[in-house]
């Protein structure tokens, strides 16, 4: 890869590198708020409807503040299919596969997203799948894999978990067809306008189901932690990472984009290590190094454009 294409797509993979630690720090701090919900009976189905409806009060406060950019009908309509692919689909499958399932299968079937998208741009967009693409996004599901499967754990089988698990990866299968159906039609609008009516559509779906859950909430019991966690989860884990991410979906190709979805457990890895909540040891480095290996050898695979290039 050229300089000049470093230097142009770098951006891109600031952004999706930034997103997914955030993501990864988000795991752990979700976790202890999700086992208070579950302490006081308030169900997982509520955080995801927080995120949606709080990111949307925050993408239309400050796009007040922004220019105005003109969408059509037609636009807006295919931010709402946008919207239900990459958030309501994703986020609320997820989340419902997870009270199925074992963290341990939930975290493990992410790890299907690269392969997912990869499939799907080589329907849809035609790119190619070729030897390095394939052995990056393998080293990388390899290393996340060997992560997330180190606290000893292990799979589980049991009809719950298989439906969960399918829950989970219909959520990934969500994700991948957001980030191919919608490659060339994002990079018409900022990351704001994008957001505005992908998070207000997504919270229009989820607000008949979410109030009832969320007024019967006795905020005045709750925890100042856990109020903080809720503030990180929804202002920096949603707002500001879906910020970043259409910045990636302009510059770099899906199956790219989609490859750091495995720098999420290097993170919680991390903090686990700060937190003493685990150990480190030769498994974990090499997991850690076969993950960053994987993304980098994905980066160098070439697109398309570079392939009909190089055949003229």
């Amino acid at each position: 890869m050229s300089t000049g294409g470093v230097r142009n797509t770098f951006p891109g993979h600031l952004a999706m590198l930034v997103s997914n630690m955030l993501w990864g720090l988000m795991a752990p701090v979700s976790k202890d708020t999700l086992n208070y919900f579950h302490e006081v009976g308030i169900s997982a189905f509520t955080l995801a409807a927080f995120r949606m409806i709080g990111a949307a009060l925050a993408f239309w406060l400050l796009s007040a503040f922004l220019p105005k950019e003109k969408t059509t009908w037609n636009d807006r309509g295919k931010l709402f299919v946008a919207g239900m692919l990459s958030i309501v689909f994703n986020q609320c499958l997820f989340i419902v596969g997870v009270s199925f399932t074992t963290p341990i299968d939930a975290s493990v079937v992410t790890t299907m997203l690269p392969i997912a998208t990869m499939i799907l741009a080589a329907i849809i967009l035609h790119e190619p799948i070729t030897g390095l693409k394939v052995l990056g996004v393998a080293l990388g599901m390899t290393g996340a894999i060997l992560l997330i499967l180190g606290g000893g754990q292990g799979l589980s089988f049991q009809r719950d978990n298989i439906i969960g698990d399918l829950m989970c990866l219909t959520a990934q299968f969500s994700f991948a067809a957001y980030l191919v159906f919608f490659k060339g039609f994002i990079g018409r609008f900022s990351p704001v306008t994008l957001m505005k009516w992908m998070f207000l559509s997504s919270a229009l779906v989820i607000i008949p189901f979410a109030v009832p859950r969320i007024v019967a909430i006795d905020f005045s019991q709750m925890p100042v932690k856990v109020i903080l966690e809720i503030c990180y989860t929804v202002f920096v884990a949603t707002f500001f990472t879906y910020l970043l991410v259409p910045t990636g979906q302009k510059l770099l190709r899906p199956t790219t984009v989609s490859m750091y979805n495995y720098v999420q457990p290097v993170v919680s890895t991390s903090v686990a290590l700060l937190w003493g909540m685990t150990t480190f040891g030769w498994v974990k480095g090499l997991a850690i190094a076969l993950v960053f290996a994987g993304v980098y050898i994905v980066t160098q695979s070439k697109s398309k454009q570079q392939l009909d290039a190089e055949k003229a």
